[in-house]
């Protein structure tokens, strides 16, 4: 810590952390042996946050992440679109199709930034905000072999015909972007995505992993 750092919000802030790294939640007393400071902090740390509704704790006094950080992530995908848009920008550019961010919410896949090329004469239209499941199409196949740790060389999916008629879909997952999983891909109308597509898609996915970093 330094003079210029708040000791308590810093300890507020690990708390939330070690929380949304849990599926069960945590003690008082295990937070407090996490966190190296004494049972008296972590309930005034969690009282505080409750009140913000960040947290709550269940009827055997375990604390987990509360509501309150819902309505905080809203705000999250303007700043994930803005960061992905100049590598979405330039892949929907190189292969003359349309290119998307995708991220999980909840069981379905979300858009959330959406580039059209300028230079076509046609192209999939595909919409910030259209949802579909993960099993799915491209973006949400890619998702879900990332979690499942199945996801081999080359590193992108492939697929055809899942989400419209006649049209192909390349996408890569997010990789090592604390917080968020996602994807980024292209859909075209063709029989078959051309063969340079995949690795291109898979270096525009490093390219907003880095960005979001």
């Amino acid at each position: 810590m330094t003079a210029e750092t708040s000791q308590t919000l810093d300890r507020g802030l690990r708390v939330l952390k070690l929380l949304a790294d849990t599926d069960h939640g945590l003690t008082v007393t295990e937070l407090s042996n996490k966190l190296g400071v004494n049972r008296t902090v972590v309930y005034r740390l969690l009282a505080t946050l409750e009140q913000h509704a960040l947290v709550r704790r269940d009827l055997g006094g375990r604390a987990r992440v509360g509501l309150g950080v819902l309505r905080l992530g809203r705000q999250v995908h303007p700043l994930v679109r803005e960061a992905a848009l100049p590598a979405l920008r330039s892949l929907a550019e190189d292969i003359g199709a349309t290119a998307h961010l995708t991220l999980v919410d909840g069981s379905e896949a979300l858009a959330v930034a959406v580039v059209e090329p300028t230079w076509t004469d046609y192209h999939v239209a595909y919409r910030t905000g259209f949802r579909h499941p993960l099993d799915k199409g491209a973006a949400g196949r890619a998702i879900l072999a990332s979690r499942q740790g199945a996801l081999a060389d080359p590193g992108y999916t492939l697929t055809h015909g899942e989400l419209e008629a006649g049209a192909s879909g390349a996408a890569a997952p997010l990789l090592g972007v604390t917080g968020l999983e996602g994807s980024v891909g292209v859909v075209m109308l063709a029989d078959a995505v051309p063969e340079r597509v995949g690795p291109r898609v898979l270096d525009a996915a490093r390219e907003v992993a880095d960005a979001l970093r």
